[in-house]
């Protein structure tokens, strides 16, 4: 059973979100500030941690740092859940390492399917040594060839690097800056508009929908696109 954690100083939101999560056999714990948000997360280790950003004591943007400042939180799926729509805002929760970022007012079903693919994003199979399933899409690692259903992609390197760099960390938000220092880091004769020419490529053969663009932050892979 997938433990969630709600920290938000709302009580009519604690109680509509974990009321919905309850009802599809998630086990919730609920935190009415940031302070005591991040001692629950580190006593019951949740699955999934669902953040305001404005909260007396500490707030979500603070939270989540120092979470992901902690090795046992890395792959923890940590989502804001906040009224606040500027897009400086969403860039600072991405920045601190959300996962996501969802706007309220949302629509209880419409939140509990996303929080479900949120979390079956963090337990994609890994099959066999070679094979790993990035959603629709899957990958031999042995062989470098990428299959979308029944149609078989081969990826240039380059390409290919930047798609599996993209997909290790199900929904990592890669700044420019890691992905041009990873993967171009020793050819001084490349400018970083080559990363748009791969992402545009990628996107060509995979489907637009593949790599979503979080403005001024960078890029992720999606495997729900297909």
């Amino acid at each position: 059973m997938d433990k969630i954690l709600i920290v938000d100083d709302e009580p009519d939101i604690r109680e509509m979100v974990s009321y919905n999560l309850e009802k599809e056999g998630f086990m919730v714990f609920t935190a009415e500030n940031g302070l005591i948000g991040l001692e629950m997360a580190k006593k019951e280790n949740p699955d999934l941690i669902i953040l305001d950003v404005m909260m007396p004591e500490m707030d979500g943007m603070e939270v989540c740092q120092e979470l992901r400042e902690q090795p046992k939180f890395a792959d923890t799926v940590i989502t804001f859940l906040s009224a606040r729509s500027e897009d400086y805002s969403q860039i600072a929760g991405f920045e601190s390492g959300a996962d996501e970022y969802f706007l309220k007012p949302i629509r209880p079903k419409l939140l509990v399917t996303k929080i479900k693919a949120l979390l079956k994003r963090k337990n994609k199979s890994v099959v066999g040594e070679s094979l790993v399933s990035l959603g629709c899409i899957s990958v031999d690692k042995d062989k470098r060839v990428v299959h979308k259903g029944e149609n078989r992609i081969e990826l240039p390197k380059k390409e290919y690097e930047l798609l599996m760099m993209l997909g290790s960390k199900s929904g990592k938000v890669f700044s420019r800056e890691n992905i041009y220092q990873t993967l171009w880091k020793q050819d001084l004769h490349v400018g970083h508009r080559t990363i748009d020419v791969h992402i545009r490529k990628l996107r060509e053969k995979l489907g637009d929908d593949c790599i979503r663009t979080i403005k001024g932050v960078g890029y992720k892979y999606n495997e729900f696109c297909c």
